[in-house]
């Protein structure tokens, strides 16, 4: 993409930006290195409020540490968060869903666990409605997941009820890293932060590879006929990647404004010289059509 049309916010020391519409207000949840997440809003994905409180670890909550990468999603005119933590009695990544009755908060969590355990560390989990069917996608993590004696994140999908809180049946691999794009950083190796948009019958998985805190880490997609694959990765990739001033994009959504325009939102590092947990939140707009995704 052309770095030239890429909008660069002055929202830092965040990662994993997601971005929920409500009427004419943007919605903003990010990674914030707390005990909780916040909560931006605007009117025009540039100028934000400053950030409130959405939610907070609390007595309910499974996790203690690590509170990463909320989306949100409205359902049953209710609020959905679902999150990343570090569960306390054993230190590994799952994922947990919090509920509210405004978009802003407070979130409170559904249970006093995370939402589901297969005996592996789950991250950055992403809800896909498709008609009648309900999908988690979410990022097998590295940290438990060793492949010929190197570690790698792959993502996978199951299905969930209708209440969007519990999983139903079991997951099926999605993406591993298995392009060069990918396997640059050696070990570890990642294939997690997927998004999924559908459009004309199809589903594009957008998904991040390579390091966080480095700059291999790149943003590409994959193209599937059916919500759970087989996906097929675009030659094209990868979509985003370090150049110029721009390093590290990566872990993205998208938002369709109201006047029908999809926005690419992402992350990269605040400083592209000492890249690392510190990152700013960037958007572009883009076309997702005939089975690519292009800038538009």
């Amino acid at each position: 993409m052309d770095i030239q049309q890429i909008t660069v916010t002055d929202i830092t020391n965040i990662g994993d930006p997601f971005v929920l519409r409500v009427g004419d207000v943007y919605y903003l949840y990010a990674t914030c290195f707390s005990d909780g997440f916040d909560c931006r809003t605007s009117r025009d994905l540039v100028h934000w409020s400053a950030p409130r409180r959405a939610y907070s670890k609390g007595e309910r909550s499974f996790g203690y540490t690590d509170f990463w990468a909320p989306e949100v999603v409205a359902h049953n005119g209710r609020y959905l968060m679902h999150y990343t933590a570090r569960r306390r009695s054993d230190d590994t990544l799952l994922i947990g869903v919090a509920v509210a009755d405004k978009p802003e908060g407070p979130f409170i969590d559904v249970t006093d666990g995370p939402m589901f355990d297969f005996g592996y560390a789950a991250i950055d989990g992403h809800v896909l409605r498709d008609g009648e069917q309900n999908y988690l996608f979410y990022s097998r993590d590295c940290s438990q997941n060793i492949v010929d004696g190197r570690h790698e994140s792959h993502i996978y999908a199951v299905r969930l009820d209708p209440t969007l809180t519990q999983v139903v049946g079991e997951p099926v691999l999605i993406s591993k890293p298995d392009h060069p794009w990918e396997t640059a950083s050696e070990d570890p190796r990642w294939n997690e932060g997927p998004f999924v948009v559908k459009r004309g019958g199809r589903y594009y998985l957008m998904f991040s590879a390579g390091f966080y805190a480095g700059p291999t880490y790149s943003l590409g997609y994959a193209v599937a006929e059916k919500p759970l694959g087989p996906y097929i990765k675009a030659k094209e990739n990868p979509l985003l990647y370090s150049q110029g001033t721009l390093s590290g994009p990566g872990h993205n959504c998208v938002v369709t404004a109201a006047d029908g325009t999809d926005y690419c939102v992402f992350h990269v590092h605040t400083d592209p010289a000492h890249p690392g947990q510190d990152r700013r939140m960037c958007f572009c707009p883009i076309e997702i059509a005939d089975g690519v995704i292009r800038q538009k």
